[in-house]
């Protein structure tokens, strides 16, 4: 059965998802809020939690991994700022599950896991939704996918303290990469639209520069860090746990 079918019985769940946790909190992209409405979600969790799939909460997998709460994947979706010929790597297969919502969105896909396991689960279950727009690579998150360099838009699923240069060097000039800090800040580029989930747009010289002008302050009001290419936070994201993944 059709996910979007009337009579899929997580059809209501995924609407109440949409329309309570993340149109609730601020999410207004359409196309975001029509992949996470599309997307079936309790296909990507265990068999014992799939009551639990649309709850406004992380889910635990294997390898001591967790499945990101719904809002945190439309968030970090949102804030990539896809078209329909965006190219796209995530950092972090996980389940496959912010991979199916973010090819949806995009062109194609490169997803990038360092445990087989979690990679062939995450293929076989894309592939019995029918997405063909997802390439699965197993190896080290941090040095990415050069081969498919450049992306339009890097996605880093997990919490990660800096990203890394050999990971950021990928993304193509103006593009995008959204990343959770350790502590689930959001933090802006430079330029327009501060308050963007560790958002950063590479220019030819300058690939991840220090924003100029007022430094902002995280949501907790404490000051944030402007040390060795960081960046002011602006807002906190929902604490999902340090090993957040797709």
């Amino acid at each position: 059965m059709s996910p979007d079918s009337p009579q899929h019985p997580f059809r209501r769940e995924r609407r109440r998802m949409v329309r309570r946790q993340l149109r609730a909190r601020g999410i207004r992209d359409a196309r975001v809020l029509a992949a996470m409405a599309r997307v079936p979600r309790e296909r990507f969790v265990a068999a014992e939690l799939v009551d639990q799939a649309y709850d406004d909460m992380p889910l635990r997998t294997s390898h001591g991994q967790t499945i990101s709460q719904p809002y945190i994947v439309a968030l970090m979706t949102a804030e990539a700022r896809l078209t329909r010929r965006s190219r796209v790597l995530e950092v972090g297969t996980g389940t496959g599950y912010h991979a199916a919502v973010l090819a949806n969105l995009a062109r194609h896909v490169w997803s990038v896991e360092r445990y087989a396991e979690m990679s062939g689960t995450a293929a076989a279950r894309l592939a019995a939704l029918g997405v063909a727009n997802v390439t699965l690579v197993v190896g080290d998150g941090a040095q990415g996918h050069a081969p498919d360099a450049p992306y339009q838009a890097i996605v880093v699923t997990a919490a990660v303290p800096a990203p890394p240069a050999r990971l950021l060097n990928q993304l193509d000039l103006g593009g995008r990469g959204v990343r959770p800090r350790p502590a689930q800040h959001l933090e802006p580029e430079e330029g327009a639209d501060r308050g963007a989930p560790a958002r950063h747009r590479r220019t030819a010289r300058a690939p991840w520069r220090r924003p100029r002008g007022p430094r902002g302050t995280a949501g907790s009001g404490t000051r944030a860090s402007t040390r060795n290419r960081r960046y002011p936070a602006r807002g906190r994201l929902r604490r999902s746990g340090d090993r957040t993944r797709g």
